[in-house]
């Protein structure tokens, strides 16, 4: 250790330590997985290279740092999550839910998680805000944990940020095998036949404006994000606004998520995330990522017990697959129920049902993150 202290005192001055060589390592491995497993390389690698910056003196904690300013301009306003939503309401087809409205209880199961590991990292000894905070991994949708975290628990911000973008990357890994533990082969091999029901223009334009109004009086918490959401929504099927769109989801949110993956990146020194001399080993670290892999696990499983409830009272008639992406990461989700039901049966194509469970998922980890804002700041006085 003396060595290394020494070695690190010659390049980058007394603050260092070897501390603080671990968490380059660490951040090296973040950039790792972004560009040679492709594990949410748009978040990721930013994020490995804010975390190298960080400890080379560069973190949003110095005065003087560049990140700081970033930090402040869009993480402390929550600027850039709300961009990010415009993004991605620019890029999601409502029709699929509008047309099967049932959907919008598996997206309501599929927050089950949230809740589960809130009342275990209570149990655990976690404050309500920094347990609403950890809860709100379960909803599978990078923003919206930003979003909760930077105004509950900022100093957070670290941990959880990477845990839900790191389990939103491992779908692929940590669902197929949860959705075959659960469901029989039969059930995966349920064909459920699509009728597609025509959305008409003036529906697909009332949704937006409609939802945002209703989930800003019934949860006014989640009204930022929803609105913004739907904005990029209303840009997309507006038709008018090609150009707006078009910048929503490409340049805005690519420029967006650069700024944010840096600024939370910039967040992860030794002293916050693995050691301080006041705390020593900061084990919350590790608690935070089992938590949020445990909310994970859970969202998926509701989403599937929940899926079995509605196929046993349909008569068999609904694939049970389809409760699995009732979260928020959209597409990947449903595109992985999907590949489910194909392995069963090469001819069961579910995908359009999955969508449509995937996209109230969206609305129901928005709506969720709304809730548990407005719980804890009223009980917590924040």
């Amino acid at each position: 250790m003396t060595l290394l202290n020494s070695i690190a005192g010659l390049f980058t001055g007394s603050n260092f330590n070897p501390a603080n060589l671990i968490m380059i390592a660490l951040g090296g491995v973040l950039i790792y997985l972004a560009i040679a497993k492709e594990y949410e390389p748009v978040l990721l690698l930013p994020i490995g290279f804010g975390c190298i910056l960080a400890n080379l003196g560069m973190s949003v904690y110095e005065e003087e740092s560049f990140l700081r300013v970033i930090y402040e301009a869009g993480i402390k306003t929550e600027l850039f999550p709300l961009i990010i939503f415009i993004g991605i309401g620019a890029m999601i087809d409502f029709r699929p839910l509008i047309s099967q409205p049932k959907m919008v209880l598996l997206g309501a199961a599929g927050q089950f998680g949230i809740f589960g590991t809130l009342l275990i990292a209570s149990w655990l000894g976690f404050s309500l805000n920094e347990a609403a905070s950890i809860g709100i991994i379960g909803a599978i949708d990078g923003p919206t944990a930003i979003f909760v975290t930077s105004k509950l628990a900022p100093e957070l911000l670290g941990p959880i940020s990477v845990a839900a973008y790191s389990y939103m990357s491992l779908i692929p890994i940590i669902q197929p095998p949860i959705m075959r533990l659960l469901t029989t082969k039969k059930e995966r091999q349920i064909r459920m036949e699509y009728m597609e029901r025509p959305v008409s223009k003036t529906v697909v334009l009332l949704f937006p404006i409609l939802v945002t109004i209703i989930i800003s009086l019934v949860a006014p918490a989640a009204a930022p994000l929803i609105a913004t959401l739907m904005l990029g929504n209303l840009l997309l099927e507006s038709g008018v606004v090609e150009r707006l769109s078009n910048s929503a989801k490409n340049e805005l949110i690519n420029i967006a998520t650069l700024f944010l993956g840096l600024a939370i990146g910039a967040t992860m020194t030794a002293d916050t995330f693995i050691y301080n001399s006041v705390d020593g080993i900061r084990w919350q670290t590790l608690a935070i990522l089992g938590l949020g892999l445990f909310a994970f696990v859970l969202d998926t499983a509701m989403g599937l017990l929940f899926g079995k409830i509605m196929c046993f009272f349909s008569g068999g008639k609904i694939n049970p697959l389809i409760g699995a992406c009732g979260i928020s990461a959209f597409p990947m989700a449903a595109r992985l129920s999907a590949k489910e039901a194909l392995d069963a049966d090469p001819h069961n194509f579910i995908l359009m049902h999955a969508m449509g469970s995937n996209t109230a998922g969206q609305l129901g980890s928005v709506i969720a993150g709304g809730v548990l804002l407005t719980i804890v700041s009223k009980t917590m006085g924040l």
